[in-house]
């Protein structure tokens, strides 16, 4: 008789446990490469929700970007997510060729965030001031799959350019793209990022580069909404005398049906609350407005981020 108390004792420490773990919010954001934007601001957000609920364990998790996260996010695999709009609208259709083998359906916006600047940048000596002089050289188009090598198909198809046209293709992170260019093994990188990522930064600072235009009349031709226009600011990198012309394509926060209404509501609020906190985490976060929140977004938005956008008058 005297060990039952001892046994109901341990019995309700576990059930407190078990009901203590079942209270916890997780929250995994996935991001991108450690030298891309969506990094340094997924660590950002995760120190915002922190704050805003102490209680959730949040994680940053580095990927291979848009279509990984997107895919890890239908399994279940991630809270909340960084992706390019175009990948965005390949996996809510379930286009193979983007690396989406079914419609996955069970996404949902957070919040359209800023633009990806497509940025092809060459260094000075190799010759390349055009995008038809790509031809025969060798080039890095992002980690296979990822937002930045479907933009690379999108951009080089519309110039009327294949891979099969370049010396060497490499399908690197923004961070051994540019080590192999300071070692003159390649001869440019196409980086889908915010203005003044941190590769293209430090690869400026090492050689003199030249940023490749992409335009007008070739950003027509790729057929697709997510795609418009753009201008990188001259003196955005070292040596970079001149604007630039290029193509624009918005990020969206993502994330999946069943994360909780109260998380999402929570990291949606305390992103637009502190929009400094993320500029400081990365210039890009500048272009961050409420006002763009719901524009453009080829999925339904989730519950929490639609009750935020209520409560601020962005939606009725």
């Amino acid at each position: 008789m005297r060990k039952i108390p001892a046994l109901l004792i341990g019995a309700l420490c576990a059930l407190n446990l078990a009901t203590a773990q079942a209270d916890t919010r997780y929250v995994n954001v996935l991001t991108g490469g450690t030298s891309g934007v969506y990094y340094p601001l997924g660590v950002a957000l995760t120190q915002l929700l922190g704050k805003a609920m102490p209680e959730a364990k949040t994680a940053v998790q580095a990927t291979k970007a848009s279509a990984e996260n997107l895919n890890l996010l239908q399994a279940g695999r991630g809270e909340i997510g960084f992706t390019l709009g175009d990948a965005l609208s390949d996996a809510w259709k379930g286009d193979a060729e983007a690396g989406f083998k079914a419609p996955l359906n069970k996404l949902r916006a957070v919040a359209g965030i800023y633009p990806n600047y497509i940025q092809i940048v060459a260094s000075a000596d190799s010759g390349i001031k055009t995008l038809a002089d790509l031809k025969g050289k060798r080039i890095s188009v992002g980690a296979p799959k990822s937002g930045t090598e479907l933009n690379a198909r999108a951009i080089l198809k519309a110039a009327g350019l294949s891979y099969k046209d370049m010396g060497k293709v490499e399908y690197l992170s923004f961070g051994e793209s540019v080590e192999l260019m300071k070692n003159r093994q390649l001869d440019a990188t196409l980086q889908s990022a915010g203005l003044g990522v941190a590769s293209l930064r430090d690869l400026s600072t090492a050689l003199k580069i030249v940023v490749v235009p992409v335009p007008a009349d070739v950003v027509a031709k790729v057929g697709d909404a997510a795609y418009h226009t753009a201008v990188i600011p001259a003196k955005t990198y070292e040596g970079q005398e001149a604007d630039v012309q290029t193509v624009a394509i918005t990020n969206f926060l993502v994330t999946h049906e069943s994360v909780p209404v109260d998380v999402v509501y929570q990291l949606t609020k305390a992103m637009y609350s502190n929009l400094g906190t993320l500029t400081s985490a990365h210039a890009a976060a500048k272009s961050i407005k409420l006002e763009n929140a719901v524009k453009g977004a080829p999925v339904p938005l989730h519950p929490g981020a639609e009750k935020y956008y209520k409560e601020v008058g962005l939606l009725k």
